[in-house]
């Protein structure tokens, strides 16, 4: 009798220490209620353009017809998923999508690392700040540009990189109509592209590092590699993984309108991803709910790779998204 008497006791000494957690918070959020107020239009936002379209969701298990509208339109369950994975071209398309992402992955996420710390490491501030601009710079060419821009530099006819390459004796070479050279073209005009604007979170991140780590180091007869290793990584590090495990959850998602505005008849057995498809038979086939089915399993996807990717930098690093 006793044990339940001090059992009930702490039960109700813990209730109370969460009512009293829960008062002090309405006293907060009383307190503060403007700060709250300009929240409001972020959350309508986040639910009308976010959290809505999600009732669309179903148009991927429905045969969906427009006349019948969504709630209209007959059940069919998983044939749309099953008609994707019957078709002839299914694991061409998830292997190229998964080709470009993967090469993006490896090939981009060191190099704005590496540019920030090279970028931390120069002295003279008028030369830091040119080769900033320099490289942020072309972030803000549009993708229409920046293709228009690849077929007038590889173009076998005019474009300067062949004209070098008829000039040293050799022939010229059809660079964007090429399935070898496709994912290449794509992955690395895509580094040149983003690599300067990527950099910042990395030396905002290395501009919170401690001098004083450095002229310690520099003391102990530390080289600039060493202090790179042993200084500038692991402060940077919590930042890598998160963007990492950001990067993994969109592994799946290939943006369709560089890839979309690269293709040609001559590449169109590497070229054609995921999202120019969903593109191709949604909005010039009409094919809504099929469409729909590709991007609901597309999504599945990279929230399943999200999830383990996060789990697994938690346990080998000790720190993640949550």
């Amino acid at each position: 009798m006793a044990a339940k008497e001090k059992t009930g006791g702490a039960a109700a000494l813990q209730l109370t220490d969460k009512q009293k957690r829960r008062k002090a918070t309405l006293k907060l959020m009383r307190q503060n209620y403007q700060l709250y107020i300009f929240l409001i239009p972020a959350i309508v936002f986040i639910v009308l353009f976010m959290y809505t379209p999600l009732y669309g969701l179903q148009i991927a298990f429905k045969n969906y017809r427009g006349g019948d509208g969504i709630w209209g339109s007959a059940w069919v369950g998983l044939k749309w998923f099953n008609q994707f994975f019957s078709t002839p071209r299914c694991w061409e398309i998830v292997k190229n999508t998964l080709t470009i992402s993967v090469y993006s992955l490896i090939a981009g996420f060191p190099l704005p690392i590496c540019l920030a710390i090279i970028l931390n490491y120069v002295k003279n501030l008028r030369f830091k700040k040119f080769a900033q601009t320099v490289t942020y710079m072309p972030y803000f060419i549009s993708t229409v540009v920046l293709v228009a821009m690849m077929n007038l530099f590889f173009s076998p006819s005019s474009g300067f990189v062949n004209t070098i390459i008829k000039a040293f004796g050799g022939e010229a070479v059809y660079f964007m109509g090429m399935s070898s050279l496709f994912p290449h073209m794509y992955v690395w005009s895509g580094i040149w592209q983003s690599m300067g604007y990527s950099s910042i979170i990395y030396i905002a991140a290395l501009s919170g590092v401690s001098p004083e780590l450095h002229e310690s180091a520099v003391i102990d007869g530390a080289n600039i590699l060493q202090r790179i290793w042993h200084i500038d990584i692991p402060t940077i590090m919590p930042t890598m993984i998160i963007l990492l495990i950001m990067s993994c959850g969109n592994i799946m998602n290939v943006g369709y309108e560089k890839v979309y505005l690269m293709q040609n008849d001559l590449i169109a057995d590497v070229s054609e991803i995921i999202s120019t498809y969903v593109y191709k038979i949604g909005l010039t086939n009409n094919q809504f709910s099929f469409s729909t089915a590709i991007g609901l399993m597309n999504n599945v996807i990279n929230f399943v790779i999200l999830v383990a990717a996060n789990k697994l930098a938690n346990k080998l690093f000790g720190s993640g998204l949550w």
